[in-house]
């Protein structure tokens, strides 16, 4: 049998990249390295690279559609480093899949970080990465693993997105909770799946159905099961009555304005200027947990980078290290953490909290790129199993407005691997 010189180029390239496979970072947005900070990963829907309101948009995009995804960092070692990317494939619940790189990708899969820029005028300096994604072949799920070249095992960081072929029509909507006891702190997410003209065995057993809110991966709705199959019309209905199907609303979140240093801008006491860094003081906070619900504008949790003056944030934005403070009185038993998407909604001593007896309140201190923030504060027990509550602080309220979005995976027969054939996003209590 012939073999095209192509194809054994391919094929010999990936048995070359093969010892990397042997040892898989965790399929989670993490940054293994801490000289690597401001990861963004987004679709390039605008002209404009320097928009600061692409990063708002979640890391999923439509394979039918001519939109790629744009990644951005700052290495802030000063110093050029070497790196290089290459893409996992995953099935629905983010473990990795069985699938070989050839499967999924058009073109060899690694490949190097060759754009880039210096900062300018900043007090921290750093290098700014830009890397735009390679197209795949199939709907699903993937991570991306940045590392360095000099070093296969050594990961700086890896970040998931999504892609999808809408093959299925998803029909949903967001609703305060059914439940008496709810109907003021939670929202339901009713939907139902068209499943018109797609092949599948089993419907109400075949399709995996994910609800996320707020482009979040610590909130999220998994293993729900239709409530009505209807077989002639090719329709489920996921109508829920035992409240598997709700969240807690939550609260619109906090927020701040750095992208000046020369005068305080929103929700900002004080600007310290030293020599080798600024440092901003945001005002202090107060629990939200009692009272009524107090409606205000937000990002959902996300954040944008940008620079007032330049209106260039990926280079003319300097870090600064941005000082949180809490007034409560201390809580026995529980750790408190300052959160939002600037730290990949993960709980560590990066955004962990101390409480200040002098001052009466817990205080923090996170190295952030100057821009527009979103945050909220956390409690985690001490005590094993240690559990979350974001709503001790902060209090949840149906009212509160959000984003929510369906994923709809299925396994095609004589498939390896889950797709993504559905997608949909939809916003409850929207003001604009």
């Amino acid at each position: 049998m012939r073999v095209s010189a192509t194809l054994f180029t391919h094929l010999l390239l990936w048995m070359i990249s093969a010892p990397l496979l042997a040892q898989q970072p965790q399929t989670i947005d993490h940054i293994y390295d801490p000289n690597v900070q401001t990861v963004l990963l987004f679709p390039q829907v605008s002209a404009n690279p320097n928009d600061p309101a692409l990063t708002l948009n979640p890391p999923v995009i439509s394979l039918d559609e001519q939109v790629a995804l744009q990644l951005e960092f700052d290495d802030l070692t000063a110093n050029y480093r070497s790196f290089r990317a290459r893409l996992v494939h995953c099935n629905a619940d983010w473990q990795r899949s069985i699938l070989n790189d050839i499967e999924f990708t058009y073109e060899y899969n690694d490949n190097p970080i060759i754009e880039y820029q210096t900062s300018i005028n900043t007090k921290i300096p750093y290098f700014h990465y830009r890397f735009t994604l390679p197209r795949v072949k199939l709907p699903g799920n993937y991570v991306l693993v940045v590392y360095d070249e000099r070093n296969r095992n050594n990961i700086i960081f890896t970040r998931r997105f999504s892609t999808y072929q809408n093959r299925i029509t998803v029909a949903a909507g967001v609703r305060f909770s059914s439940a008496p006891d709810r109907q003021f702190s939670d929202q339901q997410i009713d939907l139902s799946i068209n499943y018109k003209g797609y092949q599948v065995i089993s419907p109400q057993d075949d399709f995996k159905v994910v609800i996320r809110q707020n482009y979040r991966d610590d909130r999220e709705i998994r293993g729900l099961r239709p409530t009505n199959v209807q077989a002639f019309d090719q329709v489920l209905d996921y109508q829920l009555i035992d409240l598997s199907n709700t969240m807690p609303g939550g609260n619109e979140f906090r927020f701040f304005d750095t992208r000046t240093v020369l005068s305080r801008a929103n929700y900002i006491d004080r600007i310290d200027r030293p020599a080798d860094r600024n440092i901003a003081y945001v005002q202090v906070d107060k629990p939200r947990s009692q009272g009524a619900y107090i409606q205000s504008d937000d990002f959902n949790g996300q954040y944008v980078i940008d620079h007032r003056e330049t209106g260039n944030g990926a280079t003319n934005a300097d870090y600064i290290e941005t000082i949180f403070t809490l007034k409560i009185p201390e809580v026995p038993g529980v750790d408190v953490f300052v959160n939002g998407a600037f730290n990949f909604w993960q709980l560590n001593e990066r955004n962990k909290m101390a409480y200040d007896a002098l001052l009466g309140a817990y205080r923090g201190s996170v190295l952030l790129k100057q821009g527009v923030y979103n945050y909220d504060y956390v409690v985690k027990t001490t005590s094993a199993p240690p559990k979350v509550d974001e709503n001790y602080i902060e209090g949840s309220y149906s009212s509160t407005e959000n984003d929510y979005e369906v994923f709809v995976y299925h396994r095609p027969p004589a498939s390896r691997a889950d797709q993504l054939i559905g997608y949909r996003r939809v916003g409850v209590n929207k003001r604009k």
